[in-house]
């Protein structure tokens, strides 16, 4: 890996109560001797602000701890340029790590103002205040959803993403796009990340294995999308996390073309497990999970409580990882098992829920 430490820098993380923001600020507490981070989020209801609330906590309460580094909260929009202006210029970050966004497929179809502000108008804002205040390196959260119906597997960042089959996914590629020109017209380094399906405690309630367990546990019927034949590539947050540290060290080379002029300082990766996991198999181990863990019975029907049913508008048959840049450029491979992953997410389950 190239040597760019990152001990004693400042970063930036929006989104920082969101589910991969709290466990990136965790991380980077627990193993860097000295940091500087200061959070962004809105806090918004568009799911349970408990959790949010919670992984918030986590972070204070690491903080505290830690009496060389600090960590400050700021409960904000990144739709208010002004704010964020202000904001980059008070702390002069080194590191800008873009989590912030509204995500979801299904709510886009239902909610499209929420993401075109978010998505589009706040990551502009962020690439604004970057061009203003430079930074060394631009960190931003891409998604798998981009590659729309692709035929081709695994997914490689190489491949074409022009048939976005959602607006999440339409505004994803925007990201990109905005951050490539940036990058070419203002030198900023700026990597991309487009993250495969990520799951674990403390994770997020519009997401699948979520969504069952709260179905499973109140005795719901729960659906399984194209009949079970939907396979995803299923990433561990924590395998996540270890890919953004990763990244965040490293900003692609600032270097001129045979032109003279500068070559974009741009990298785009793919983060999944590289192992696409059949939905009803990731059902049977969560409910399997959710038995061991005592968050159901063991005695339960499983068979009687889940419905097979056609695919939704706005989702994909299959998404799978080709993570040889990833591999190439850091010797890094997401490895925790599936079924390791969901039965963390079940102790915790039962523990933040009191079950």
């Amino acid at each position: 890996m190239k040597d760019y430490n990152i001990t004693g820098k400042t970063v930036l993380i929006t989104g920082s109560a969101g589910f991969i923001g709290a466990n990136l600020a965790l991380e980077l507490l627990r193993t860097c001797e000295v940091i500087n981070i200061v959070g962004i989020d809105n806090v918004n209801d568009y799911y349970d602000v408990s959790i949010k609330n919670y992984r918030l906590e986590k972070i204070e309460e690491l903080a505290k701890t830690k009496p060389i580094s600090s960590w400050k909260f700021i409960n904000e929009s990144i739709c208010n340029k002004d704010k964020i202006d202000a904001i980059f210029s008070e702390y002069h970050f080194d590191i800008v790590v873009n989590l912030a966004a509204q995500a979801g497929v299904r709510y886009s179809i239902t909610n499209p103002d929420a993401y075109i502000e978010s998505n589009i108008i706040g990551f502009y804002n962020i690439l604004e205040a970057c061009r203003k205040y430079p930074i060394s390196h631009l960190v931003y959260a891409s998604s798998s959803s981009v590659y729309g119906s692709n035929k081709k597997i695994p997914y490689s960042t190489e491949d074409k993403v022009d048939n976005p089959v959602s607006l999440y996914a339409a505004t994803k590629k925007s990201n990109e796009l905005m951050a490539h020109a940036y990058s070419k017209l203002y030198n900023i380094p700026s990597t991309g990340l487009r993250f495969f399906t990520v799951y674990g405690p403390a994770g997020r309630p519009d997401m699948a294995y979520f969504g069952f367990t709260n179905k499973l546990i109140k005795g719901e019927t729960v659906e399984i999308f194209n009949y079970g034949n939907c396979k995803r590539d299923f990433t561990y947050i924590d395998d996540i996390v270890k890919g953004i540290m990763m990244v965040i060290q490293s900003p692609p080379k600032k270097e001129n073309g045979e032109d003279g002029l500068p070559i974009p300082p741009y990298a785009l990766y793919n983060i999944g497990n590289n192992k696409p996991e059949n939905l009803l198999d990731f059902v049977t181990i969560l409910q399997e999970e959710l038995v061991r863990a005592g968050v159901l019975p063991t005695d339960y029907d499983f068979g009687s409580h889940k419905k097979l049913v056609p695919m939704q508008p706005g989702d994909v048959a299959i998404t799978y990882a080709d993570t040889t840049a990833l591999e190439r450029d850091f010797g890094f491979k997401p490895n925790t098992s599936l079924r390791q992953g969901l039965r963390n997410f079940a102790e915790w389950y039962k523990d933040f829920y009191n079950i």
